[in-house]
């Protein structure tokens, strides 16, 4: 995990989407996501990215959340081809990961983001209150090309 956001898309002019903390709220991102992913024409990442999507959403809401915020998300598409999520929330506490024992019913989130983005994930401080989420996904792995 880093915290501060790779230089890629540090100066995004792309609006963050705010979303109210309920339980549709990671659906319908998700599915904005893929609606992002398919005008992208990089559908081939809609699977891992929608988990990453979900894991980091869930996060927000279960410890990010504060009465009275949204939560936000934005999808960058970056100069190598790849993608990145960032999700925004009121709390400015970074996320830990932990090790779940096998009975554990959470605690595994951040671990499969770890594994998807082959640790290109962290967090920054952002404009007003807060802090922002950000991973990173690419094609083929973190040393792979986009396909022609």
């Amino acid at each position: 995990m880093h915290e501060t956001p790779p230089p890629t898309a540090a100066n995004s002019s792309e609006p963050v989407r705010t979303w109210p903390p309920t339980a549709l709220t990671v659906h319908r991102a998700r599915h904005a996501l893929a609606e992002t992913l398919g005008e992208w024409k990089m559908d081939e990442l809609g699977d891992a990215a929608a988990l990453v999507l979900s894991e980091l959403l869930t996060n927000a809401m279960q410890h990010g959340r504060v009465p009275g915020r949204k939560i936000g998300t934005r999808f960058l598409r970056l100069a190598d081809g790849g993608l990145r999520i960032e999700v925004h929330d009121a709390r400015s506490e970074a996320p830990s990961p932990r090790e779940a024992t096998a009975w554990d019913e959470h605690g595994r989130g951040l671990a499969l983001v770890e594994a998807l983005t082959e640790g290109c994930w962290g967090t920054a401080t952002r404009e007003g209150p807060g802090k922002l989420v950000w991973a990173e996904l690419s094609w083929g792995g973190r040393q792979g090309n986009r396909p022609a």
